[in-house]
């Protein structure tokens, strides 16, 4: 069952935030034989991602990002999203939830 985390983008900013993954000890799992990947839609049905996150895996921490101009170019409300880890042919859900993208006043 995947963690359930909301997060915040303020639009024509550069976002990034870290997801600290732990095994059952506390120790940060290892994630060498791992993929990562996380999409943005807006609702769960919607055949195109709204934008894809750019990952990054590094000592347990799964790292996500988008730059100003793809975060200007997403429109002001709220979205879903989450992360997959892909090792082999499997494919494990690690988090998912809300993305409240706010409107950017300064152009």
């Amino acid at each position: 069952m995947s963690a359930k985390a909301n997060i915040v983008i303020d639009q024509g900013s550069t976002f990034s935030t870290e997801i600290n993954l732990t095994d059952e000890n506390g120790f940060p799992m290892n994630l060498g034989d791992y993929t990562a990947n996380s999409q943005m839609r807006k609702w769960y049905t919607s055949a195109n991602p709204t934008a894809v996150f750019t990952t990054e895996i590094v000592d347990g921490t799964v790292m996500l990002s988008l730059s100003a101009t793809e975060t200007a170019n997403i429109s002001a409300g709220r979205y879903v999203y989450d992360i997959e880890l892909t090792t082999g042919n499997t494919i494990t859900r690690i988090v998912e939830g809300i993305v409240t993208v706010t409107p950017e006043v300064t152009r």
